[in-house]
């Protein structure tokens, strides 16, 4: 395996989505991860667009963003290093349903959704391990959903400091920075 395919390894390790798959199923991933650089401010792609790839955040800082069509825009996600978006392009092949940026300059590893798809195609195990991982994501989602819908905002707000400071705490102590929370 080649240190550009072993680079890809590493950080498919630590996407809780790939969490599941052991080290030889995520060879087959890094067989066909595209690494891509992004300047800050570059739109890496844009609602509507067509769904050519998911991404993983290798370095910087990237915004998923939705746009209503007053001008209103809302920031869905801010992404750093082992973070993924764009991952139904994996399944679906729809059109995009947010756009996303580099806030920094920042690398990406994009996974092609056809080679992905045809990957899933020769590998059932894969693609059930994968379902597993969505599943979690969207169980997570109906928790803030509705942690969103019955909380007042100040106990929103108290709920979310609490966790970040958890997570400080589990990850050495560290301080919660204002990145965390915006």
């Amino acid at each position: 395996m080649s240190d550009r395919e072993q680079s890809a390894v590493e950080l498919l390790k630590s996407v809780q989505l790939f969490s599941d798959l052991e080290e030889g199923e995520l060879e087959r991933f890094s067989h066909v991860a595209v690494p891509r650089s992004f300047p800050a401010g570059t739109r890496v792609f844009h609602v509507g667009d067509n769904s050519d790839a998911c991404y993983i955040v290798k370095e910087g800082t990237f915004r998923v963003t939705r746009e209503h069509a007053d001008g209103r825009a809302i920031t869905l996600a801010t992404l750093g290093p082992g973070e993924i978006c764009g991952e139904l392009a994996m399944l679906d092949g729809d059109k995009r349903s947010a756009s996303a940026e580099a806030v920094s300059d920042g690398e990406l590893l994009a996974l092609p959704a056809g080679d992905v798809r045809s990957l899933l195609a020769r590998h059932p195990e894969i693609a059930l391990k994968l379902v597993a991982g969505l599943v979690r994501r969207l169980r997570a989602a109906n928790v803030r959903i509705s942690r969103q819908s019955f909380q007042t905002v100040p106990s929103r707000v108290a709920g979310i400091l609490a966790q970040l400071s958890r997570e400080a705490q589990d990850n050495g102590g560290g301080e919660v920075t204002i990145r965390q929370i915006l």
